[in-house]
């Protein structure tokens, strides 16, 4: 996944930014609710965690802006405040959930994880699949029929976002926003030496290729049979 923690704190924020890191996840920061708002906007990220006290917009603008505007990305609420009006506030500026400090980051990261996976088709769904992949996202395990496939980090973001997405093409700066952080400056063919390693993973020898390349415009996953959309 790809996460904006919009945090003024810096110690809280170095912290949460560390553990979604070392949790195989992509992190950014904004430090103000103004800055969090235009990078909420582009798109790109899988949930929001949001601070309720900030600096130029507080938590409850920022959320009311993106709802305002049908952002729908997953909100959820980290608040100094445990106060049911408080709560009722964050909920009613359009927060898809509400944590009180302290808290463990075991218990925001499955609030995010549960936020997420209600945007899915199946919202009781742990894994992904293509053909005989199987992408378990809770495990961060990859299996190829009963083929163990031993993934990197960045690799694994890489083929879950293909997953997500079977059959439709993905281009190579959708693949960048989703395991790079947002001020990376990618060298040339970055994403073709991912995936080269990655594809090498995947498609074994003797087994039928998954990942296809879309020349000049990025990658799809998906069976001999399967057409991009």
């Amino acid at each position: 996944m790809r996460l904006l923690v919009i945090e003024d704190d810096r110690r809280t924020a170095a912290y949460l930014i560390r553990a979604f890191r070392e949790s195989g996840h992509i992190a950014d920061h904004a430090s103000d609710g103004a800055t969090g708002v235009v990078m909420a906007r582009e798109g790109i990220y899988d949930a929001l965690v949001l601070d309720r006290l900030l600096p130029a917009l507080d938590g409850l603008a920022v959320a009311r802006m993106l709802r305002t505007e049908a952002h729908t990305i997953p909100i959820l609420m980290l608040s100094a405040s445990a106060a049911t009006h408080h709560r009722v506030e964050g909920l009613r500026a359009g927060c898809d959930d509400y944590l009180a400090k302290p808290y463990a980051f075991v218990e925001v990261m499955a609030r995010i994880e549960r936020l997420v996976a209600g945007r899915t088709a199946n919202p009781s769904a742990d894994a992904l699949c293509v053909a005989d992949l199987r992408l378990d996202l809770h495990a961060r395990e990859a299996r190829r029929s009963e083929r163990p496939i031993q993934l990197n980090a960045r690799e694994f973001l890489l083929l879950e976002r293909l997953m997500r997405r079977p059959r439709a093409v993905v281009t190579r700066s959708m693949l960048l926003e989703c395991a790079w952080d947002y001020n990376f400056e990618p060298p040339d063919n970055l994403i073709d030496q991912h995936m080269h390693r990655l594809r090498k993973k995947v498609d074994a020898a003797g087994e039928s290729a998954l990942i296809r390349t879309v020349r000049g415009v990025g990658y799809w996953i998906g069976s001999d049979a399967d057409v991009p959309t």
